[in-house]
């Protein structure tokens, strides 16, 4: 019976209300809005992140409008509007910003270099003998979990009060972790590597300087990275004490004058500084390591 023959496929095709797809097409794949763990366009990524600050500046600013304070609704006391902060700056000394962030930028990056250095250092021969690894294990889960405000007392004890105290507080604060992430960053490079090279006759030296240390120095550096801002959160506390010049001086000498507005300019400059680094390190390893394209 002709009525239970089923159609041949271009007939079935010509009789359909949707157009079959051209033979052999391959399917587009979907956007990175709609793809985990997907990259969205460098001018598009730029254009999200100031997406996100304005909307920051749009909410502060429709909780701190108004012309008196019981007229807005959150008190000025507690969050000056974005134009009070704005205006801040008026109200420092001459010259004293311009002081106090060379002052501050000088104590993190000696005492955070000093950690680089060391940490890096004993992180590449940890991650490379698992030994010397085990060895300092309960050193580094103590700095890492101890409260930073503890080390502070007692690093004026070792260290008194001036610049040398400001300066090994940072290094005590960040060498575990900059310790930490290399081990991790090491530890990471593929053992085919390792092989590869024990196969050519290398040497264990030649191993750690040659495969090892450069294949994970990209990911040592975007720790670095993270971690630098992390001193610029510290240095606020070293420079509670014994000292003239820093943005942390000056937070601690707008907070006595209940002057929140210079407080919070303060913060915002620090938080711009933390980007410019940032900034300026990924540049760095874009251009040296360029090879790696999920920096």
């Amino acid at each position: 019976m002709s009525a239970g023959r089923p159609k041949p496929p271009s007939e079935a095709a010509a009789n359909s209300s949707h157009p079959a797809a051209p033979v052999g097409a391959v399917p587009r794949p979907p956007g990175w809005w709609a793809t985990l763990r997907a990259e969205p366009p460098d001018w598009i990524g730029k254009l999200l992140g100031l997406g996100c600050i304005a909307l920051v500046l749009l909410v502060w600013w429709l909780f701190t409008r108004g012309d008196t304070a019981t007229s807005r609704p959150i008190s000025p006391e507690k969050l000056p509007s974005p134009l009070e902060v704005y205006r801040a700056i008026d109200g420092l000394p001459e010259g004293s910003l311009t002081e106090g962030i060379i002052a501050t930028l000088t104590r993190v990056l000696k005492g955070f270099g000093l950690a680089a250095i060391v940490g890096v250092t004993f992180g590449v021969a940890a991650a490379s003998f698992r030994g010397l690894a085990a060895f300092f294990q309960p050193l580094v889960i103590f700095g890492r979990s101890v409260p930073i405000s503890a080390l502070l007392p007692v690093s004026f004890l070792f260290f008194g009060i001036d610049e040398r105290q400001k300066m090994m507080f940072i290094f005590i604060a960040t060498v575990p972790f900059v310790f930490s992430d290399t081990v991790k960053a090491v530890s990471l490079v593929p053992e085919r590597y390792v092989e590869t090279a024990h196969t050519l006759g290398a040497t264990r030296w030649q191993i750690i300087s040659k495969v090892l240390f450069p294949l994970a120095l990209p990911d040592i550096v975007t720790g670095l990275r993270f971690l630098f801002g992390l001193g610029f959160g510290y240095i606020m506390l070293a420079e509670t004490l014994n000292v003239k010049a820093g943005l942390g001086f000056l937070i601690n000498t707008a907070e006595r004058r209940s002057n929140g507005p210079q407080a919070y300019l303060m913060l915002i400059l620090i938080a711009l500084l933390a980007y410019a680094f940032d900034w300026l390190l990924r540049l760095f390893q874009r251009y040296f390591f360029h090879y790696r394209k999920d920096l």
